[in-house]
């Protein structure tokens, strides 16, 4: 085998975070490792990475045994971690982020410059990236910065390759560019241990699997002896049933109307209404401009043209301020960049729209946010230790939940989520269905944005799907398919292509 990790034990103090743990990985094999938040995985692999010591077990590498592990050490035997959180520093270029702390100098003891941009141009050739070495980070999309932090791995030609949630940012067309770079490294003998939510990915690109939950072993196989039903239960220790779902007709009165909105280069003449306790998803591909449609619904893109109408009047958004405190809430995609504060308490992360939409005293008294905390935390079920620790501290599933809640604080009228169920397990997300669904029955009105079509049929009244910045299609509950999303949303019916899906 491999690599072998043995008996591995991991305490935070009195925390056990992974309890008498066994994870072996076969050499040219990639390995989906599969949990909910919180069940361990990154603790395994930080263990691996050398991040910190285990409390007790012992990790062989290609039979060698491994002692004293740090990030380093781990690095040069030729372990890449690539890690959920992105890692790059956004004010150094593309080559100097490749290549920091292992630079290349030359014969006068100076960075050899030329030589690393030559070696990050190959290794970015191998991941069809067609860009300058010399960009700085900062100016690369989210997608990009992903595949970034994946040719390091390729480029200092590691043997085991440690992927956590490498495709959150990725669109279909970079996942299959990414799954057919992995599956010539492992043609080449590397072995790629997988980390993702994502069960048709692992089904598609993993050989083995090995489930952990709370901490424990719970067991390995072969994908191909279990299905997608078997996976889910085996991760979340029984089964969850559809039928906890249910959608009704949606008879409330008009609370938002958007008239022909545009912004030149994303998005343009968008109209639609929103019903009060109606749950409206907009979906299409990447590119469509949904992520910037959500934006401008909350002021934070402008527009050149169209109106916004809330309960009546014109809606000014001018500042985001006067959004929020009109009942207008957003949960915009990835957390890590544009949700969460990461030094700051759970506590204060939640109370941040508050204290900007509903506070009114010259004070901030510890007594109401402390009520309004405990209050929230029981209707979104957020699972935490102390409210004061940092959000950090929270698996994403919960991270998630405090953000969501943060609307929850101030009564929101009008939940934009965008992704809301980006890069949390199959359980979170299975609760966040519910969180969403219950703010529906309570009257709240949801626009939520989503690719994933499983979801948007277990909660949405009606889809509107885009193609190039516009509506192509309107779609009662009725009416969805999966079928007839993806004709919508890749054109089909606009360009004559023949239905082939």
């Amino acid at each position: 085998m491999f690599l072998e990790m043995k008996n591995i034990t991991k305490k935070f103090g009195p925390v056990v975070a992974l309890d008498d743990v066994s994870f072996s990985v076969g050499e040219a094999e990639i390995h989906g490792l599969l949990g909910e938040n919180g069940a361990g995985k990154s603790t395994l692999m930080n263990v691996l990475a050398g991040t910190f010591p285990p409390t007790s077990g012992e990790v062989f590498l290609n039979g060698q045994h491994l002692t004293g592990l740090n990030a380093k050490k781990s690095f040069a035997l030729g372990i890449g971690f690539v890690h959920q959180e992105l890692n790059l520093i956004n004010d150094l270029k593309i080559y100097e982020n490749l290549f920091l702390g292992e630079e290349i100098t030359n014969k006068w003891g100076t960075l050899d410059k030329p030589l690393m941009r030559l070696k990050a141009k190959e290794v970015m050739k191998k991941m069809n990236l067609d860009i300058s070495p010399d960009l700085q980070v900062a100016y690369l999309d989210t997608s990009v910065k992903q595949l970034v932090e994946i040719a390091r791995a390729l480029l200092f030609d590691c043997k085991l390759i440690i992927m956590d949630e490498p495709t959150t940012a990725l669109t279909n067309k970079e996942i299959e560019n990414l799954f057919s770079i992995m599956r010539k490294l492992k043609n080449d003998g590397v072995s790629i241990i997988y980390i993702s939510h994502k069960m048709p990915e692992l089904f598609s690109i993993c050989d083995k699997y090995t489930v952990l939950r709370d901490g424990k072993f719970i067991q390995s196989g072969y994908f191909k002896d279990i299905d997608e039903k078997i996976a889910t239960q085996l991760l979340v220790g029984r089964s969850l049933l559809e039928a906890e779902i249910t959608k009704e007709a949606v008879t409330g009165e008009t609370i938002l109307s958007v008239k022909d909105i545009t912004c030149k280069g994303y998005f343009e003449n968008i109209s639609f209404d929103l019903k009060e306790g109606e749950i409206l998803a907009i979906t299409g591909l990447h590119g469509d401009g949904r992520g910037e449609l959500s934006e401008a619904l909350f002021g934070a893109r402008r527009l050149d043209c169209g109106q916004v109408i809330l309960r009546g009047e014109k809606l000014n958004f001018r500042h985001i301020s006067n959004v929020i405190k009109k009942g207008i809430g957003m949960v915009p995609r990835s957390r890590k960049e544009r949700s969460i504060i990461k030094d700051m308490s759970i506590l204060n992360n939640m109370a941040t729209a508050y204290f900007v939409g509903k506070h009114k005293k010259a004070y901030i008294s510890n007594k109401d946010t402390d009520r309004l905390f405990e209050e929230n935390q029981k209707k979104a079920a957020i699972r935490v230790g102390s409210r004061h620790d940092l959000i950090t501290s929270l698996s994403g599933g919960n991270q998630q939940k405090v953000i969501i809640s943060r609307w929850l604080e101030i009564n929101s009228d009008i939940y934009i989520l965008d992704n809301p169920t980006q890069g949390i397990d199959v359980g979170a997300k299975f609760e966040m269905y519910k969180i969403i669904n219950g703010l529906a029955e309570n009257g709240k009105s949801i626009i939520m944005f989503s690719s994933e079509f499983p979801e948007i049929y277990k909660v949405a009244d009606r889809c509107l799907v885009m193609y190039k910045g516009k509506i192509n299609a309107e779609l009662d509950r009725s009416q969805l398919s999966e079928v007839d999303v993806m004709y919508y949303a890749t054109g089909s019916n606009m360009e004559g292509i023949k239905n082939e899906i």
